[in-house]
């Protein structure tokens, strides 16, 4: 819908050895009653980060082992030659090891949980069979709504947690009655795709006056905006399709500031653009987040397989200062905003 979109999922194929190397995590990771296998399919600096937190934190006897699945980037291949090199050296072994992987589980040890990093990463690890518990880490809601469909996400026998990569509307809520006390006319432009983000933002907004329009396409924001900002205390950006594009993004900002209108988003590249501010988690929490989710899919009774999605929750606040001063608002440091956000829990 909107041609500059900065990060449109895509499929990435697992090959062959790509799964020569997963079952050989799987082996490793079935010896340690705290194993994680992370799978990933690129080097971006936000999924880079999110591994090194977990290897950097991991406790004492556990292990995080890394598999790639698609094509590899040696910028960052440190990480993941342990894994390679124990592949290639016993295909046949890793094999038998996923064979007689269920026993091991049943001597009582805990399940070795794969985390899925990303999108591609998501869709290759609820594609393949098997029984071991699942994070799929570093999505976005609507990411995780273009999953549900998928049969090998409710799969009977498995148990799957879902980390979303954005916090709650009703921490964005927070954040901005944080900052703009009294101010409760919100103006948000949306796509038919961000639906489920509108509904999650109507239930968190009691006491809220949002007004929502919708664009269809990228010529109709414009048009869209102008009915909207006079409506509005503030404007909002979605991490959605609009959010995601760098020339939508910039078309609300150019309207919120000419209106002098405070805009606030999900992404520390709006702060940067002109947004006032934005409540994110960043690739370091998350991995936090998504160890302790690991545990609690383990340790999930055999029989209670299903679904268990978390928006991202140790929200931290960005504040953009000249933006802040440009409107006249004298705002607390980032670190007291954020305790505020994360206080209404």
């Amino acid at each position: 819908m909107f041609a500059n979109c900065l990060s449109t999922p895509g499929s990435v194929p697992c090959a062959v050895a790509g799964i020569a190397l997963l079952c050989t995590a799987l082996l490793c990771g079935a010896a340690q009653a705290a194993g994680l296998t992370v799978l990933l399919t690129d080097d971006t600096a936000a999924h880079a980060e999110f591994v090194r937190e977990l290897r950097d934190t991991q406790e004492k006897d556990s292990r995080v082992d890394v598999v790639r699945l698609g094509t590899t980037n040696t910028a960052a291949n440190t990480t993941v030659a342990s894994a390679a090199d124990s592949a290639s050296a016993d295909e046949d072994r890793a094999m038998a090891g996923v064979r007689t992987r269920g026993l091991r589980s049943d001597a009582g040890a805990d399940p070795a949980v794969t985390v899925a990093v990303g999108m591609d990463a998501a869709r290759s690890a609820i594609d393949r069979p098997g029984r071991d518990p699942l994070v799929l880490a570093m999505l976005t809601r609507l990411d995780y709504e273009s999953l549900k469909s998928d049969p090998g996400l409710r799969r009977g026998e498995r148990r799957v947690g879902v980390l979303l990569r954005d916090p709650a509307m009703a921490d964005q809520l927070a954040l901005i009655d944080a900052v703009l006390p009294q101010k409760r006319r919100l103006g948000v432009v949306a796509t038919a795709e961000s639906e489920p983000l509108v509904r999650e933002l109507r239930r968190a907004a009691q006491g809220w006056d949002v007004q929502v329009e919708y664009a269809p396409d990228a010529q109709s924001l414009a048009a869209v905006l102008r009915l909207l900002v006079p409506r509005s205390d503030a404007l909002l950006v979605l991490p959605d399709l609009i959010g995601d594009s760098q020339a939508a993004t910039l078309s609300v900002l150019r309207a919120g500031a000419g209106a002098g209108l405070p805009v606030f988003g999900a992404s520390e590249g709006l702060v940067r653009s002109g947004g006032l501010a934005a409540a994110i988690s960043t690739p370091a929490q998350l991995a936090q987040q998504a160890r302790a989710l690991a545990r609690k899919v383990a340790a999930a009774n055999a029989g209670s397989a299903g679904v268990l999605v978390e928006p991202a929750t140790p929200a931290s606040v960005r504040v953009n200062g000249t933006v802040a001063r440009g409107l006249g608002l004298h705002l607390p440091e980032e670190r007291e905003l954020t305790a505020r956000v994360t206080a209404t829990r």
